[in-house]
């Protein structure tokens, strides 16, 4: 079996330190702060710095990976001789999996024997990171490349992504939701309760009056549909509101008996487009 890399991209919110200790490999996703001259990866400007920055009113526009900057990550890996395994940034939201997928494409001519995988998570932030994780589990247990795939496109459906924000103002500036919800959501106190849909797409299933109902609402999905016979890994992320998220953990723990895995900071990509404040949970489910 020859050995292979598993590969992804920073909108997984991995810090690059667990990336490196799981062996995984990666490139970045970038961005701008408008005003600034000056492109940006995800892991250049610390997480809260980032957040400050959007408390006072800038505003930062993301762009994908393009396919010429994943040929460069992905060749020397193959030269190396090894197979590749690229787990990757939800099509639904973003180009950065198709220009991965034709990058792939172009360098399967040119190393015949090697085997280069793309797989389109359909997930976004600790979600897609938690996909790492358990396929980074496999392949500890020996499983090949093509194993590991297999059990990735497996637990794709049924990777819960749940999540609420503090500031309805990002949504309504990324166009998820109107200009008078956001304001009436506002004034009355309402935070949306939002998650990742089949296809990869944040949608809002729901609405909590408070900060707090809306971290409780959080806890009730994995207790909700938290599938029983899956792994029971529990990651969450947030964006500089670890209070939040350590209120979470406590909730998840006295209720349902559960611990998290892995508490990751919402890098700028992912945090540009929800703002400050966005906290969320990502578990195997019965479904999405």
């Amino acid at each position: 079996m020859s050995d292979y890399v598993i590969f992804t991209d920073s909108a997984c919110d991995i810090a690059e330190e667990k990336l490196k200790s799981w062996q995984v490999a990666y490139c970045s996703l970038s961005f701008t702060i408008v005003g600034e001259d000056k492109e940006y990866s995800n892991y250049d400007l610390a997480p809260h710095d980032f957040y400050e920055k959007m408390r006072g009113g800038a505003v930062a526009k993301t762009s994908a990976i393009n396919t010429d900057c994943f040929l460069n990550y992905f060749e020397p890996i193959l030269k190396e001789g090894k197979d590749l395994l690229y787990l990757g940034f939800s099509s639904g939201l973003s180009t950065t999996f198709n220009c991965a997928r034709m990058a792939a494409e172009e360098l399967k001519s040119k190393y015949p024997d090697r085997k280069i995988i793309t797989i389109d998570t359909l997930c976004a932030s600790a979600g897609q990171g938690l996909l790492v994780y358990l396929a980074v589990l496999e392949k500890e247990k020996g499983a090949s490349i093509e194993q590991v795939a297999q059990y990735v496109q497996g637990l794709i459906p049924n990777m819960c992504h749940w999540f609420t924000v503090d500031d309805l103002v990002y949504l309504k500036r990324g166009g998820r939701i109107s200009p008078t919800v956001a304001l009436v959501g506002s004034v009355l106190g309402i935070k949306p309760i939002l998650h990742m849909d089949d296809e990869g797409h944040l949608i809002s299933r729901g609405k909590a009056r408070g900060r707090k109902a809306a971290i409780a609402a959080l806890a009730d999905k994995y207790g909700e549909l938290a599938k029983k016979n899956a792994p029971r890994k529990v990651f969450l992320c947030q964006a500089d509101c670890m209070d939040d998220a350590q209120l979470l953990v406590k909730m998840l723990g006295e209720k349902y008996k559960v611990d998290v895995d892995y508490v990751a900071d919402i890098g700028p990509v992912i945090g540009a487009h929800s703002g400050p404040g966005t906290l969320a949970i990502f578990f195997i489910g019965e479904n999405r």
